[in-house]
């Protein structure tokens, strides 16, 4: 029995070694500065929820580890990402929680998804 599932594990992962060497190709980004709302993702994105009456949940849920982003005065919605792996960019984002922002940083589009690479975040005026 373990043979048998040494050897579907090798097999499995023997297979997995093309997929993983084509990995993810670096995109071409551009710098830019985006202002606007910082935005607990999963309540956003299912129910609609923020602003102030929000503020609390947002924080809970940030805490709890669920992304935070950064929804634009024009509807789209960043997701703050760093070229470090293991990186998470929510304690940037949590003092902001519900509030405006003023970002700067590499903004790529991946897979049909805004990201950016936070250099500087202020309370937006």
């Amino acid at each position: 029995m373990l043979k048998r599932i040494l050897a579907t594990t090798t097999v499995l992962a023997l297979c997995a070694l093309p997929l993983a060497a084509q990995g993810h190709a670096a995109t071409a980004g551009n710098e830019m500065t985006i202002t606007g709302q910082v935005v607990d993702l999963n309540c956003n994105t299912t129910n609609g929820a923020s602003g102030p009456s929000h503020k609390a949940c947002a924080q809970a849920c940030a805490k709890a580890g669920v992304p935070l982003g950064i929804l634009a005065s024009d509807g789209t919605i960043y997701l703050p990402v760093s070229s470090k792996p293991g990186d998470p960019q929510n304690s940037k984002l949590e003092p902001f929680v519900e509030s405006k922002v003023k970002v700067s940083g590499m903004h790529r589009m991946v897979s049909g998804l805004h990201t950016i690479e936070i250099k500087t975040i202020a309370a937006a005026t």
